[in-house]
């Protein structure tokens, strides 16, 4: 609250471990609630974050130990460990209130303002300031020093900053997990790299590329290029499934569709979708079409970040983002020319930039600043593939009308499931030379028929 301590005495050290242990396990309890059912405390989780009491307790030290006055006499180390339960104490009924609204936040009690982006974190940062206002507060009391003072301030600052980030990481683990040992549903399968499912995926690359049929004269040919990088989220092996099918269906690909998909369940059956096999699966489609009379169309599903990358995931195997620049320089150096690319995820539209050209049709299921919608795990597929490539294209064999019809129907389904952040706001980009190619293939292939 802000007031002066009227607390003299100094903690034994089990007074100061039980006054400290107190408010953090009463945290611990808070964050319970956030697993339905059976849970197991994750020790390692805890000790994670420990670092930060650890740090606070060294800058502290720091700020506040006095020499002693003369030969013999007490160093003073009394205020340290008074300042260091107080300041756990001033801080806690902040930490509790933010442990207790991201629970909120979780079950879907917060009111609805709160639910954004914007709204959760002007809670959560005045509540943060509070916070760092007591505690800065409580320590000028102690310190010795005005210089100490400004030392100490930068100190809080960097811990403060450090626990934002590391709290904000993906692969953050939490403290309760759901407990699947007495459960009867399958625990849901992982990736286990040995040296056998290594060679395994170089035998699984070879055929799927010699599975690529070859081209059939006398017409232009679509071929297919699915690129599905994160594991995590069943969602994406869906929708990749679902557009592999689309080509080879309404677009007469048979055997020319090449899958990457990372995901657990196809370890032994697709190769792992990673920039360097999107690099080597661009050049094997290359070497197999006419690059200049045939028609590369490539999907890209996963999540998106504001840097632009598509997000990959396979753990244990460490798999990097994909960039457009990476694919551009892939469809260029591969020589092909007549191109249909497709991004599902967030902030996708700043991909049409570094990948349109006269010769290609750019889409993407947002604009540049706006997230996409049905990525979660919950969710059979993505709003924008659902819409453009699982409806609208099973009625039309053109790529522009599909997208057209589906924009609308995109955004009333994210109005209706109350997305926070405005309209995703799908982009569309078609270059000159490559409209009349898809029309003449629409018409051959049937545009009106089912």
């Amino acid at each position: 609250m802000l007031l002066a301590p009227r607390v003299t005495a100094a903690p034994t050290p089990w007074q100061l471990l039980v006054l400290v242990l107190l408010p953090n396990l009463l945290a611990i309890g808070v964050q319970r609630f956030e697993v339905d059912g059976p849970a197991r405390f994750n020790a390692a989780a805890e000790l994670n974050v420990l670092w930060a009491s650890a740090l606070m307790v060294w800058v502290g030290w720091g700020a506040l130990y006095r020499r002693p006055l003369s030969a013999g006499a007490d160093a003073d180390g009394a205020p340290l460990g008074r300042w260091f339960v107080l300041a756990t104490w001033a801080g806690a009924p902040c930490y509790l209130l933010m442990t207790g609204m991201s629970l909120a936040y979780m079950r879907g009690w917060l009111p609805k303002p709160l639910t954004t982006v914007s709204g959760f974190w002007a809670v959560y940062g005045v509540l943060l300031g509070w916070w760092f206002v007591a505690a800065v507060r409580l320590a000028a009391r102690y310190m010795p020093t005005r210089q100490r003072l400004f030392l100490f301030v930068p100190g809080i600052l960097a811990i403060l900053a450090i626990g934002i980030w590391q709290g904000m990481q993906e692969d953050q683990e939490r403290i309760w997990l759901r407990d699947t040992s007495a459960s009867t549903e399958p625990r849901r399968p992982r990736l286990q790299l040995t040296q056998e499912v290594f060679e395994e995926q170089q035998a699984i690359w070879q055929r799927s590329v010699a599975a690529i049929t070859p081209r059939r004269p006398g017409e232009p040919n679509v071929y297919g290029l699915v690129f599905a990088p994160y594991a995590t989220d069943d969602v994406f092996l869906r929708e990749g499934t679902m557009v592999a099918h689309l080509l080879e269906d309404r677009f007469d690909a048979q055997g020319h569709v090449l899958k990457l998909i990372n995901h657990p369940t196809t370890t032994h059956e697709l190769p792992w979708a990673t920039p360097l096999n999107l690099q080597r699966a661009v050049k094997a489609i290359a070497a197999r079409m006419d690059p200049d009379k045939d028609l590369l169309v490539v999907y890209l599903t996963s999540h998106g970040g504001s840097d632009f990358q598509l997000a990959a995931a396979h753990w244990p195997l460490t798999v990097v983002p994909l960039t457009p620049e990476a694919l551009k320089q892939a469809l260029d150096s591969a020589g092909i020319r007549h191109r249909v690319i497709a991004i599902s995820a967030c902030f996708s539209g700043g991909w049409i930039e570094p990948l349109a050209n006269e010769d290609s049709l750019v889409m993407t299921a947002a604009d540049a600043e706006h997230t996409s919608y049905g990525c979660g795990r919950l969710s059979e597929l993505t709003f924008f593939g659902r819409a453009v490539f699982d409806e609208q294209l099973r009625k039309s064999r053109s790529f522009e009308q599909a997208f057209a019809a589906a924009v609308p129907v995109i955004r009333q389904r994210e109005i209706d499931a109350g997305k926070e952040d405005g309209f995703s706001n799908p982009q569309i980009r078609v270059g000159a030379h490559i409209r009349p190619m898809l029309d003449r293939l629409a018409q051959r292939l049937g545009q009106t028929q089912n």
